[in-house]
């Protein structure tokens, strides 16, 4: 069984293309899930994570079905 790789919150934004704050928002409103270290760490997501979220099954990202 293969390791899940851990994204740090630019890593997420720099690959779904959005601000970092917007990554953030995602995380504290439960819509991305993801683990927060500390204040000072940040918050950690899980790569499949980002890819369901991407793919619709964890919800819509935001911004994403708004700008059709």
């Amino acid at each position: 069984m293969s390791e899940d790789k851990w994204l740090t919150v630019a890593q997420v934004a720099e690959l779904v293309q959005v601000h970092p704050e917007t990554v953030r928002q995602w995380l504290r409103e439960g819509r991305l899930p993801g683990t927060l270290l500390s204040r000072r760490a940040g918050y950690r997501v899980r790569a499949s994570d980002v890819q369901r979220f991407l793919s619709g099954e964890l919800g819509t990202p935001a911004g994403k079905a708004d700008a059709a």
